[in-house]
């Protein structure tokens, strides 16, 4: 029987399907790449990238209309979107040679335009042309789910994928999800000067964090002027005259008709499995989604998944963490190496919000005991001097003190919680956050502070008498 053509072939060109194919080449692997869109993928042209470009625009936007916080007389911007999607199609075009076709044949990958499909259990097939290999990775990504809303199908709407393309203005926007991408979009396009509503079955935004996290971004966006409409249910939508109206139930059968000129879908996302021959390479699926074992391999040993169509955690950190793993076990054979369960993430609104390890909530639903240590920002320095003190640190223990989870609301959340992951992949202690000496005056200086907290608890009443007589001191 010949021997394979390639060591590798990769069938998707996003974040963990780009890392895949460069490391594997940089190792000295053969390799394949295969994309039918766009090399990059979600992140760089409808996710990450585009969105923090517009929610940067949006900031200050913000930030003009409210400079009296500093002591700046305020002044009216005045936005034009199609002048901010501009600038955001410019950031995509500035990173996109990092990720070009052009760049990745430079390293000794075989890029190829098309959509692949297993025609067997080691062959793929795109263009015509059958590719063989040692070892195959599916990282084809995930797009925005469609609720099954009636009537939406004949009304125009807009998702991740869409809305960085528009260029006329949104007077008034209905925004589908309170998850982290709704709120996202729905803040930038409120601070941008659009009316914006937001519709979610849920009955409260970010239902995945803590209550009192999710409310500090719930006060601050419905204080800017957003609408919620939470624990409703959408009976239709229909369009009609340039609008959109959508028709919301709510749990006592009331309804309530809203009207928009845009809408917007931000109802979770699905896995790209479909037309893969999923079948021919005896990759089992299991509702819509490929079962994978502890080493994201596929029931054909020589198929790992990668990224988003891995199911679990969707975020582009994820899927490059996911191409590290499937990359050591297929080069090298570590088939120990699992991808890590510390796994943080963070809401970009204003203020963000970021999480890492267990939650309060998750505490309590799976009866670990735990301790809560919190520090409010409003506490910190740097948070004064800056003008933004909403919010809060979180930190999450077991009874000896070792960090299990820490959750942070407020300015810089994505960066703050940094100290966070690595302490708690570390196994280290609050005691460990408190010992370290943090800058003053920073923000991150709040992770330690509410490792002091643990500190603090253990000076009772009665331990600070026995230290008084001890040590012979005479205070109060």
């Amino acid at each position: 029987m010949p021997s394979p053509e390639f060591d590798l072939v990769v069938i998707g060109g996003g974040s963990g399907g780009l890392v895949v194919a460069a490391g594997g080449a940089t190792l000295g692997a053969k390799v394949a790449l295969i994309e039918k869109h766009k090399m990059g993928g979600d992140c760089l042209w409808y996710g990450c990238v585009p969105s923090k470009t517009l929610i940067k625009s949006a900031r200050i936007a913000y930030q003009m209309r409210n400079a009296d916080r500093w002591s700046i007389p305020p002044a009216q911007p005045n936005v034009e979107l199609a002048a901010v999607m501009e600038r955001v199609a410019g950031v995509i075009r500035s990173i996109e040679p990092n990720d070009s076709p052009e760049r990745f044949r430079g390293l000794g990958v075989d890029v190829i335009h098309g959509a692949g499909r297993f025609v067997g259990r080691d062959t793929v097939e795109v263009n015509g042309r059958r590719l063989t290999a040692r070892n195959f990775v599916i990282a084809t990504g995930s797009r925005p789910a469609v609720p099954p809303i009636p009537s939406l199908h004949v009304v125009r709407y807009l998702t991740n994928e869409t809305v960085f393309e528009l260029r006329e203005n949104v007077p008034r926007l209905l925004v589908i999800g309170g998850g982290p991408i709704g709120c996202e979009l729905a803040q930038a396009f409120r601070r941008l000067g659009s009316e914006v509503d937001v519709v979610d079955i849920a009955p409260a935004i970010l239902p995945k964090e803590d209550a009192d996290a999710a409310a500090v971004v719930f006060a601050q966006m419905q204080g800017e002027g957003i609408r919620f409409h939470l624990g409703m249910s959408i009976a239709g939508v229909s369009e009609g005259g340039g609008e959109v109206r959508m028709t919301i139930k709510a749990n006592d059968g009331r309804e309530q008709v809203l009207q928009g000129t845009h809408l917007l879908l931000a109802a979770g996302r699905k896995a790209n499995i479909e037309d893969l021959g999923l079948d021919a390479a005896r990759v089992q699926v299991d509702h819509g989604r490929i079962v994978v074992d502890g080493n994201l391999r596929t029931s054909n040993p020589n198929v790992y998944v990668a990224g988003d169509v891995a199911g679990g955690y969707q975020f582009t950190h994820v899927a490059e963490h996911h191409a590290g793993i499937v990359l050591r076990q297929a080069i090298f054979k570590l088939k120990w190496a699992k991808p890590s369960s510390v796994v943080p993430w963070c809401t970009y609104t204003d203020p963000e919000l970021a999480r890492v390890g267990v939650s309060e909530t998750e505490a309590k639903q799976q009866g670990i005991a735990h301790h809560v240590y919190r520090f409010p920002f409003e506490e910190i320095d740097r948070a004064r001097a800056e003008g933004e003190t909403a919010g809060f640190a979180k930190l999450i223990t077991d009874g000896k003190g070792k960090l299990l989870g820490a959750t942070i609301v407020g300015p810089h959340a994505g960066e703050l919680i940094a100290e966070c992951v690595l302490a708690i992949g570390k196994g280290m202690r609050a005691a460990d956050l408190s010992a370290a000496i943090h800058v003053y005056p920073t923000l991150a200086s709040i992770a330690r502070r509410a490792a002091d907290q643990r500190q603090k608890e253990a000076l009772t009443p009665a331990s600070k008498a026995w230290i008084k007589r001890i040590f012979r001191l005479r205070g109060a």
